[in-house]
């Protein structure tokens, strides 16, 4: 049996999978805080997840009803772009800032034009980078904090940290070193000059993790963590990855023709490639994957965040928010959200702020506002998604995930949004069940392709299938949506 472990903006999930049958015997959660602050500040303590990892993995055993001994490995997915820092003793010098964290983009616009704009970021990284990357954050900490950045002597991700937790042993992967924004994704290196730009002392440098592949095994467990986890010492770590990367892997997207969909905190939309083929857009993100291959990949900053804030501000439960977005007609009677409340990446507005547009004394209620919510974040994938179609992406069927891929208002809105049809595996948890296969697959308990087979279970009345006359509707609704953008 083997362990996925996703360490996500709102908290850890794990899951315990049996790859023979490709079932999964149990699950476990628990909750992060989040640190936020004036000028887009998005920060967490790490120690929580050390927390919320030791709690999801012991919910998932019991739920199983087996013995932690019969474990043979665990891979951890986690947030993209997240920067935690430890000093000489493997300590974390302050708290870690996140991908949704904007309060350095300033710092991101000087390296983007150091680097010649879009275009020059592009030709030598392959992505160009955007307010949340990584990159930004180390140049924001040498700015700001210049005391922390004096004890650095590791940089990590957050999986790169919760391995280094759990084996003692600093790595980094080709799929989640890609979004560092000091990562040259079509050569699988670390761009080693634009770090000593920003510290020529070498610090930087002589921080980095090393490198692995996706089938590579980071080690087994430190003696005290396993008794912790009631694991066996023996239990072999795999390279773990991003949250995208562990959500292809979860999907079964490891070959062209399937788009994967995420309705979390963030919005993102990827495919499989087999080459690194760089979009001219700089909001396509030509990540790696954890498959092998690579990962066209849009990100919009966001999705259920926004959700969840209207459903509070009227008191909602999740039921009762869905009810009221069904009774809205398309379009929310005219009544438009542009819901940049964390800035956004995808389209690229960092500073933007969220707006609502259209209100009249007429259409000014609970239901029009729901609606606008869902609607105005899910116009954001489908921008996304029509980028990723504009460089030759072939979308076949959209695979929803994420917890907003529970609510069947929503997948149908998306099915008609986007014009394509949508399932959704059985496992929604697609990170933690990514990492889970590939825990598998490192260990040698099957081939990737089979593995993904027999465990990407799809649930055939969870789909949804476009409706003709909704995709005429949302056509005038989105060009709408696009003429508001155009004004900003």
């Amino acid at each position: 049996m083997y362990l996925g472990i996703d360490c996500g903006t709102q908290g850890t999930k794990a899951l315990l999978l049996d790859p023979a049958s490709g079932q999964v015997l149990g699950q476990g959660s628990a909750h992060h805080d989040m640190i936020s602050g004036a000028n887009g500040r998005r920060e967490q303590d790490p120690a929580q997840w050390v927390d919320a990892l030791c709690t999801a993995v012991a919910q998932a055993l019991a739920e199983a009803g087996v013995d932690g001994q019969q474990v043979r490995g665990l891979g951890v997915s986690g947030q993209q772009h997240g920067l935690v820092l430890l000093d000489a003793s493997g300590q974390v010098l302050r708290p870690a800032k996140l991908w949704c964290d904007t309060e350095s983009t300033v710092q991101n616009q000087r390296l983007l034009d150091h680097l010649g704009g879009p275009q020059g970021s592009l030709d030598r990284l392959g992505v160009a980078i955007a307010p949340g990357y990584t990159v930004s954050k180390l140049l924001w900490t040498r700015e700001e904090h210049p005391e922390v950045f004096r004890r650095i002597a590791r940089i990590l991700l957050p999986h790169d940290y919760l391995n280094f937790w759990l084996t003692g042993r600093a790595c980094a992967e080709y799929g989640d070193a890609s979004g560092t924004g000091y990562f040259d994704v079509r050569n699988r290196q670390w761009d080693l000059q634009l770090l000593r730009d920003i510290d020529p002392d070498g610090r930087l440098q002589q921080a980095l993790p090393e490198l692995i592949g996706p089938r590579d095994s980071v080690g087994t467990l430190l003696p005290e963590v396993a008794r912790r986890l009631g694991l066996s010492p023996q239990v072999r770590v795999a390279s773990g990855g991003g949250d995208n990367m562990m959500g292809a892997l979860g999907t079964g997207n490891i070959q062209p023709g399937v788009v994967t969909m995420s309705l979390g905190s963030s919005g993102t939309v990827y495919a499989y490639s087999a080459e690194p083929t760089v979009s001219p857009e700089p909001e396509v993100a030509t990540f790696c994957s954890s498959s092998g291959g690579w990962l066209p990949l849009i990100c919009t900053m966001n999705l259920t965040n926004v959700t969840s804030a209207v459903r509070e501000l009227f008191a909602l439960s999740i039921e009762a928010f869905n009810r009221q977005v069904e009774m809205a007609p398309i379009g929310a009677d005219g009544v438009l959200m542009l819901p940049f409340l964390n800035g956004e990446r995808v389209p690229a507005l960092p500073l933007a702020t969220g707006s609502l547009q259209g209100l009249t004394a007429a259409n000014l209620n609970a239901a029009n506002l729901c609606r606008a919510a869902v609607e105005g974040t899910t116009f954001g994938l489908r921008y996304g998604l029509d980028l990723l179609r504009a460089g030759g992406l072939a979308s076949h069927s959209i695979r929803l995930i994420g917890g907003g891929a529970r609510s069947a208002v929503w997948r149908q809105l998306v099915a008609d949004i986007m014009n394509t049809e949508v399932t959704c595996p059985r496992h929604t948890e697609a990170a933690a069940l990514g990492a889970a296969i590939q825990a598998a697959w490192c260990d040698g308990a099957g081939e990737l392709a089979s593995l993904c087979q027999r465990c990407v279970q799809l649930d055939p009345a969870q789909g949804a299938q476009p409706i003709a006359a909704n995709v005429q509707a949302y056509e005038q609704v989105y060009r709408h949506y696009r003429q508001r953008l155009e004004a900003l």
